[in-house]
């Protein structure tokens, strides 16, 4: 074969078509497709300078091409079968992702090496000066060895434990996966001319009221899914607005079932303060409630504050207390065009290849609405035209005569979610088991998954973000914790109020006792009658989900779930009686219990852990933690336990661990303030495989038996500001990988057996300035791959670089984004 075959036949063309295709469906296929996309762009044009050199290649030569060319003819062939693959088949997929892997790494070794080293220097030395080619051959190749250091491919998972370990030390696919997410965002937000346009005008209209003579309440008033919260956000961030207000702006998020009195309570602490400010400096201040619902909770969250303004944000209009109304109007037809082939395409305008008259059509069944435009543009990505055909017939059957604009919406995005697969549309309806207009954090969103819909971390992770690419949720991660270095401890999920409406909507379809889910969805002081009514029958529903405030026994009521795998309590309570109807959960298998109170909550009714043998996974959120009863032990199922914000932590970890929890492989404490020491009993847990210690600004001591911990690959010990030194017990965790000991600004040294810790692949020590010196021992780490801390400690490390081959010594950033205080 000659070289000028080498492409031949449309070859790379198909090829670079399969891989985008890919890319844009296979999460576990998808780094190695952008690494192959990019590999075959850096052959084609030295292909083609080799191709008008008119030079006869070696025999040699030419074999190692024609090598390459049934390679790449092979990558069709498993592209093929990677575009053909069910995403539900996971061992399949993932047998595919391992070849497509490998296919890229040999690809990559032909750029590297045969390809350079021995084709172009031979062809290139005929043509032209040798000088002038290798200095272009030298940058060539800089850039694919910094394209090819910064990939990383995270392993399999083969249990929820190693799949969390693998993620921690690998960097893995997680931040990949969040770090594209992010970038997506940004291409799109910063394409959107006509759009960003009219967002621009709509927040100059508001500013203008909000600086103007208008004084008191201002309204933005606009349907769901109109952008209110887009215009209000852009409007905070406004360096005008800020300066105007000397920066005393307060966002709060009110929503459908808010706790009145904590909103209260934050808005009169901002303004006492502006009041104490405002005696120097004469300025005013801005209160901004989004998300309002209800006229009784705007009159007692107004105050009547001279020079402080209030801007309420709804879907209604509050003339009675607001003195001017801005309302949000919907798209025209040259920005929802933009706005769906941004989402459709990727490009904002309709491409020649696709139908501009069917694309319009569906365009004009979204009636102009930024939400549905975005979701139902996302959905017909890569679609075949029947599909748009049928999404159009659809839609245009979704808008009942007499009904609101708001039922019109979730009516229309209920076609977007008939044509998801049928696993990440049960994952989509999941989501209305959560608080509107709250944060939910990833961890507990996957964990729930992984239980009751039989799939791997993996998996989980890759249907979050088929639907967030879908914008069906969005995913925010925690500033404070800078890159993503473990698993999904700083992600959060948020959803679209008119999509977790439409996420309940399609939950309460079909009779009550069957429901797959039971769902409570707002805040109430009673359970609903309807519940009431049937609790004669049994309940079948696999998750059940309540919002409550304070509950006694009396307000329960009896009632039967045989098949229950979740319990989610949300609720707003210093004391919490525990449902009774628990006794008759004999299959759940996680319990989630978040206060919603500015008190701890205490739990009464423990009796009902005794009869929780499949629990195997127990979050716990502002809670004062109590000694679970002897009788209700061993939990030994139970795998993961998290404690959020919680009291007396030392309670349920003192007791006999073992006894608790004797195959418990994850433990999670955050900001729990009066935990001082780490109880002993914690080194009994054999079986733990990962340690985080996060937020907890009173510690102080680590246990010194630490080391028996002898299964443990990630420990976390982030934010604890008192702790000064790590135990020297640590030196014998031989199967750690990951070590979080960031901003623990006490600590002034590491263990003098430091080096012990030989499979020690990543440490994160971001704040931790006082560390001046590494003991000796640290030149054994020859595992270590990864270290993250700050610029004036990095020369210690980088001093090691020599002793140990692939360290990579990451200089951190500094972040001071305090805005999580308000969450």
């Amino acid at each position: 074969m000659a070289v000028t075959d080498l492409f031949a036949g449309e070859i790379a063309t198909e090829l670079l078509k399969h891989l985008i295709a890919i890319v844009r469906k296979s999460t576990l296929c998808r780094a190695s497709a952008e690494e192959l996309i990019h590999h075959i762009h850096e052959l084609l044009p030295i292909i083609q300078e080799i191709k008008y050199s008119g030079v006869e290649l070696p025999q040699f030569r030419q074999s190692q091409l024609d090598r390459i060319s049934e390679t790449l003819r092979s990558g069709m062939e498993l592209s093929n079968k990677v575009l053909a693959s069910n995403r539900w088949n996971v061992y399949k997929n993932l047998q595919l992702a391992r070849k497509m892997e490998k296919l890229e790494k040999k690809v990559s070794r032909f750029v590297q090496g045969p390809m350079q080293a021995h084709v172009l220097a031979d062809v290139h030395h005929l043509r032209f000066d040798s000088a002038e080619r290798f200095d272009r051959l030298d940058g060539s190749t800089r850039r694919i060895e910094s394209q090819l250091s910064s990939l990383k491919i995270g392993g399999t998972a083969v249990a929820a434990a190693a799949a969390a370990a693998a993620a921690a030390v690998g960097g893995g696919w997680v931040e990949e996966e969040m770090g594209r997410v992010e970038e997506l965002q940004g291409m799109f937000e910063g394409s959107l001319g006509n759009l960003a346009l009219s967002l621009e005008v709509g927040v100059k209209k508001v500013k203008e009221i909000v600086m103007g003579k208008c004084d008191g309440v201002i309204g933005i008033s606009g349907i769901g899914g109109s952008g209110k919260t887009t215009l209000v956000k852009q409007l905070c961030r406004d360096h005008q607005l800020k300066s105007y207000f000397s920066d005393r702006i307060l966002f709060l998020t009110v929503s459908q079932s808010p706790n009145v009195e904590e909103l209260r309570l934050r808005v009169w602490q901002f303004l006492s303060e502006t009041e104490y400010m405002d005696s120097k400096s004469g300025a005013g201040a801005l209160v901004v409630l989004d998300d309002v619902w209800s006229l009784s909770v705007v009159e007692q969250l107004i105050f009547r504050v001279p020079g402080c303004k209030t801007l309420v944000v709804s879907r209604s209009k509050f003339p009675s207390v607001a003195n001017q109304t801005y309302e949000v109007e919907l798209l025209n037809n040259t920005e929802a065009m933009s706005l769906f082939c941004q989402s459709a395409f990727g490009q904002i305008s309709v491409p020649v290849s696709a139908d501009d008259r069917l694309v319009k059509q569906v365009v004009s069944e979204c009636k102009g609405l930024p939400l549905a435009l975005k979701v139902i543009g996302a959905s017909l990505r890569g679609q075949p035209p029947m599909f748009w055909i049928s999404a159009k017939k659809r839609l245009s059957r979704g808008e009942p005569i007499g009904e609101s604009h708001e039922v019109n919406l979730v009516k229309r995005m209920e076609t977007s979610i008939s044509y998801l697969p049928e696993k990440v549309k049960e994952c989509f309806l999941d989501l209305a088991c959560f608080p509107e207009d709250k944060k939910i954090p990833l961890d507990v969103l996957i964990n729930m998954w992984v239980e009751i819909h039989d799939i791997d971390e993996e998996e989980a992770f890759a249907i979050l973000m088929e639907l967030s690419e879908k914008n069906l949720l969005s995913m925010l991660k925690d500033a404070r914790a800078g890159d993503l270095y473990s698993s999904y401890y700083t992600i959060f999920v948020m959803q679209h109020d008119v999509l977790r409406d439409l996420a309940l909507h399609l939950s309460n379809w079909g009779h009550i006792n069957e429901r797959k889910r039971l769902i409570m969805p707002q805040r109430e002081a009673s359970l609903p009658k309807e519940w009431e009514r049937n609790a004669d029958q049994q309940f079948n529903a696999q998750i059940v989900s309540l919002h409550t405030g304070e509950m006694k026994e009396t307000d329960w009521l009896s009632m039967d779930f045989p098949k229950a795998e979740v319990l989610i309590l949300n609720f707003s309570s210093n004391e919490y009686f525990l449902p009774p109807f628990i006794t008759k959960m004999p299959r759940l298998r996680a319990l989630i219990l978040i206060n919603n109170s500015s008190l701890h909550a205490v739990l009464v009714n423990l009796s009902v852990f005794a009869t929780m043998g499949n629990l195997r996974s127990l979050w716990f959120e502002k809670i004062s933690v109590p000694q679970l009863p002897k009788s209700s032990l061993p939990l030994v199922k139970l795998r993961k336990i998290s404690l959020v914000l919680c009291k007396q932590v030392d309670k349920i970890l003192e007791q006999s661990v073992t006894d608790l929890a004797p195959h418990l492989s994850e433990l999670t404490i955050d900001h729990c303030i009066d935990l001082v020491k780490l109880p002993e009993s914690i080194c009994w847990l054999r079986s733990l495989v990962s340690l985080s210690i996060t937020n907890c600004h009173s510690l102080k001591e680590l246990p010194s038996d630490i080391g028996k911990l002898d299964c443990l690959q990630i420990m976390r010990v982030y934010a604890c500001p008192n702790l000064k030194s790590l135990p020297s017990g640590i030196c014998q965790l031989v199967w750690l990988k990951y070590l979080d000991i960031s901003q623990c600004v006490k600590m002034v040294l590491l263990p003098e057996n430091f080096g012990r810790l030989i499979r020690l692949e990543k440490i994160d020590m971001r704040e931790c300035s006082y560390i001046r010196t590494l003991p000796k021992s640290a030149v054994s780490l020859q595992s270590l791959r990864h270290v993250i801390c700050d610029e004036d400690i990095s020369w210690m490390w980088k001093d090691l670089e020599f002793a140990l081959p692939g360290l990579r010594v990451q200089v951190a950033e500094d972040c001071f984004d305090l805005n999580w205080l308000t969450d």
